[in-house]
C-alpha cells in the first residue's frame, strides 16, 4: 500500500506541476506575483480531486476528506481573491519584485510557485494517505477529526469576517483589530487553518499507516508559525507601538484569555 501511495504522490506532483505552471503565466502576465495567495486553497482542491478520481476510493472516508479540503480551499481562495481584488499588489512579492531584478521571472517560477507546488504535497499528505490505505473502522477518530475541522473552520471564517468588517469602517483606519476573536489570538485565521488540518490528519489515523498523515498538519504548522506566516506580519508592524501593546496582551496563536496592558494609538492595519 505505501508503493501507491507514492504512485499518487508522482501522479499529484505532475498535476500540481502544471497547475503552478499555470497560474505562473497568469502572474508573469498580470504582473501579480500574490496570485499565488489566491492559488493556495485551489491548488489543493485540484490536488485531491484528481488524487480522488484516479484512484477510485468513494468510500465514506474519502468522499468526507475531500469534501472537507474542497470547502476550505475554495473559501480562502474566494476570501484571498476578493481581498487582493482591491488592493495593490502584496508588500511581499512587491519587495521581490524590486529586489530581484534580471532574476525576478526564475525566481518567480521556482521559488514562489515551484515551491508553493511542493509545499501543497507535503501539507495535502493525510488525503493521499486516506486515498491509499483501507479504514480500520476507528469512527470515534473521523468524528474527532470532523469536530476539530469544523472548529477550524469557523474559526478562521469568523476571524477573517471580523477582519474585514473592521477595515471596512472608516473609523478604524489606522487602529488595531482586537475585538471579537482576535482578542484571544493575534492570528485567529492562521489558528484556524492549522486546526482544520490536524483534524484532517485525525481523520487519517483511522488508515493503516495513518500516522504518515501526520506530516501535513506538522509542515503546515511550522510554515505559519515559523515561516511565511506568523513571522512576516510580526516583523511589518515591529515599530509600531499600537501593535507592541497589542502582542505583549495577546497571545501569538492560541488562542487564550489577553493579558492587562494599556494600548497607546498608533497606526495599524492588517
Amino acid at each position: 500500500m505505501t508503493g501507491q501511495l507514492i504512485d499518487l504522490f508522482i501522479f499529484a506532483a505532475m498535476v500540481t506541476l502544471v497547475y503552478v505552471t499555470g497560474w505562473f503565466l497568469v502572474a508573469l502576465a498580470i504582473k501579480r506575483n500574490d496570485v499565488a495567495d489566491v492559488a493556495w486553497g485551489m491548488g489543493f482542491v485540484t490536488a485531491s480531486l484528481a488524487a480522488f478520481i484516479k484512484t477510485g476510493n468513494y468510500s465514506f472516508t474519502a468522499i468526507l476528506v475531500t469534501i472537507l479540503v474542497t470547502i476550505w480551499g475554495l473559501r480562502l481562495s474566494w476570501h484571498i481573491g476578493l481581498r487582493n481584488s482591491k488592493k495593490s499588489e502584496d508588500y511581499r512579492y512587491k519587495a521581490w519584485r524590486d529586489s530581484w531584478g534580471k532574476w525576478f521571472v526564475l525566481r518567480t517560477y521556482f521559488q514562489v510557485f515551484l515551491f508553493q507546488g511542493f509545499l501543497m504535497l507535503l501539507v495535502v499528505s493525510p488525503v493521499f494517505v486516506i486515498y491509499t490505505h483501507a479504514t480500520s473502522g476507528v469512527y470515534s477518530l473521523a468524528i474527532a477529526g470532523v469536530l476539530i475541522w469544523v472548529f477550524g473552520f469557523l474559526f478562521e471564517s469568523i476571524g477573517d469576517r471580523q477582519l474585514k468588517d473592521f477595515i471596512a469602517n472608516p473609523k478604524n483606519k489606522g487602529h488595531v483589530m482586537d475585538k471579537g476573536l482576535w482578542q484571544y489570538t493575534r492570528h485567529p485565521n492562521y489558528f484556524g487553518e492549522v486546526t482544520q488540518w490536524w483534524g484532517v490528519g485525525v481523520i487519517a489515523l483511522t488508515c493503516s499507516y495513518g500516522w504518515l498523515g501526520l506530516m501535513g498538519p506538522a509542515v503546515i504548522t511550522f510554515l505559519i508559525v515559523k515561516v511565511s506566516g506568523v513571522p512576516l506580519l510580526e516583523e511589518k508592524y515591529k515599530d509600531n507601538p499600537e501593535y507592541q501593546a497589542y502582542k505583549r496582551r495577546t497571545s501569538v496563536l492560541i488562542p487564550l484569555p489577553r493579558k492587562k496592558s494599556s494600548t497607546p494609538q498608533s497606526k495599524f492595519e492588517q
